[in-house]
């Protein structure tokens, strides 16, 4: 790839890199947060949820917005919106202030994040120049939320209001990159030439402008998305008014059914449903799902067990899962010569079977654990993202026409959105199900229990994942070569003009 290609990748894995680092800082920094404003234990479990509340429940109507409404525009503005509210959310001295600021940072985070997904399946060839654009992308969201754990742990020994602060400086400075490098596209997915004008636009595309928004399977997708997202935080509760959880399921299933019947039937769509009918797409979002959430559930339950039972603090904790983010640079560098050589569906396989392999062996984990003893665990967790995420980014992007690669994107975010809630309010509940008291060895044997769950999530993400293997060895990704890369070059710089 050329350097303007390169810059603009870079502004845009800025982009997932500022999410993955807001969320983890944040998430080492609750206990001070807490202390400091004299938070409830529920109102600081809500900091964290609202985040999550926001950003599951807008991510699909985020991602359609950016294919109807412009990738470009949806892109500068929501991450203005970001920058704006983290920054609010320093200043709050009362804790409904920031939940509010974190639910606004995560409606704005479901918007944006597509936007930047479909910038990059719009603005790279299809084939093994967009495939490495994406593996670098994924690994970037990873290291992103790794390198957040242990500056999020620094920055919380200055005061935790930096945790906040922070993301302001390098928001600001995304953007002002965004604004030179990302190219000018207007709606519909309709992407401009160098020289400002619109490339010709497709019958499809026009018919879509005429007919107008679809605002009422808008409002009926987010009321869908807000509810499940809902329901599925309050997993974590287990049996402890499941009244109010089964309620909001339900509510989720029949505003769902509804937002069904609006597509069926609206002249223009927010979601063509027939995009649910490729096999492949549905499958790696199952997959991101599942695989998002084993990981998410795994280092929730070992970040408890550190500090919680071991008495390790937030930095230590934080230094020993770092290892964890070896994906970051194995995700760009290993995975596209194994793609390359294996197939996509099998480098998928095999990071859910990695994954399998990492979260069992911690399942015996004693009192006195060495750190040498859980180092396995934690680098092969690591490899298991770098081989799984990134190919199933390309996967549930992979064949989707232009005009839909934001709904895609929605549909992928959406879905390891839901993955990461799902996992870490299944542990949870697990985890307070099986405690018979507060000895730490019935805190240890809760721990072990609760630790099923990521295993039983790869295992079954590896089993949904193997039925894509039937079709072949998978969309290879020759990009990491140098003669790839320049048989595109001219091509991607026309693209990427701004």
């Amino acid at each position: 790839m050329g350097t303007r290609a390169w810059a603009l990748l870079l502004v845009l894995c800025g982009t997932i890199f500022l999410e993955g680092i807001d969320v983890a800082m944040l998430a080492v920094a609750i206990p001070s947060i807490r202390a400091d404003l004299e938070l409830s234990t529920n109102a600081a479990a809500w900091v964290i949820s609202a985040y999550v509340l926001g950003y599951a429940g807008f991510t699909l109507l985020g991602g359609r917005a950016a294919d109807l409404l412009g990738r470009r525009r949806m892109f500068l503005t929501w991450l203005t919106v970001f920058l704006a509210f983290s920054g609010l959310g320093g200043f709050a001295t009362e804790g409904w202030m920031l939940i509010v600021a974190r639910f606004v940072t995560g409606v704005s985070a479901a918007f944006m994040t597509p936007a930047a997904l479909s910038l990059i399946t719009t603005s790279y060839e299809e084939g093994p120049q967009r495939n490495k654009a994406l593996l670098v992308f994924a690994g970037t969201a990873a290291g992103g939320f790794s390198l957040g754990l242990v500056i999020g742990g620094l920055l919380t020994q200055l005061g935790w209001r930096w945790v906040f602060f922070a993301p302001v400086l390098l928001a600001a400075a995304i953007l002002i990159a965004a604004v030179r490098l990302v190219p000018a596209q207007p709606g519909g997915g309709r992407q401009e030439e160098a020289d400002g004008r619109p490339q010709p636009r497709t019958t499809e595309t026009a018919a879509a402008d005429r007919r107008g928004f679809d605002f009422l399977g808008a409002v009926t997708a987010a009321g869908a998305m807000l509810l499940a997202a809902y329901a599925v935080i309050r997993l974590e509760h287990g049996l402890d008014g499941w009244q109010l959880t089964a309620g909001a399921a339900v509510a989720a299933a029949l505003l769902a059914t509804a937002f069904v019947g609006v597509e069926r039937r609206s002249p223009a769509p927010l979601v063509r449903l027939g995009i649910l009918r490729k096999a492949s797409v549905v499958r790696a979002d199952l997959g991101a799902l599942l695989f998002v959430g084993a990981f998410f559930g795994f280092q929730f339950v070992v970040t408890l067990y550190l500090q919680e039972l071991r008495g390790w603090s937030s930095l230590q904790t934080a230094i020993a899962l770092v290892v964890m983010g070896c994906d970051a640079i194995l995700a760009p560098t290993l995975t596209p010569r194994l793609v390359n050589r294996f197939g996509n569906g099998r480098v998928i396989l095999g990071g859910f079977v990695l994954g399998i392999v990492a979260y069992g062996l911690f399942l015996p984990v004693g009192m006195d654990w060495t750190y040498a003893a859980m180092f396995p665990t934690l680098l092969i967790a690591g490899i298991a993202f770098a081989l799984a995420y990134g190919p199933l980014t390309i996967a549930a992007t992979d064949g989707v026409t232009e005009s839909e690669q934001g709904l895609a994107g929605g549909l992928l975010n959406t879905a390891t959105q839901f993955g990461s809630a799902l996992g870490i309010s299944a542990v949870t509940a697990v985890y307070g199900l099986a405690s018979s008291g507060s000895d730490p060895g019935s805190t240890l044997s809760a721990f072990r229990t609760a630790l099923i769950v990521p295993v039983a999530m790869v295992t079954l993400g590896a089993l949904i994942s193997s039925f894509g293997l039937r079709g072949g060895r998978g969309r290879r990704v020759a990009g990491a070569t140098a003669e790839a890369s320049s048989d595109v070059s001219a091509n991607t710089a026309r693209q990427t003009a701004s």
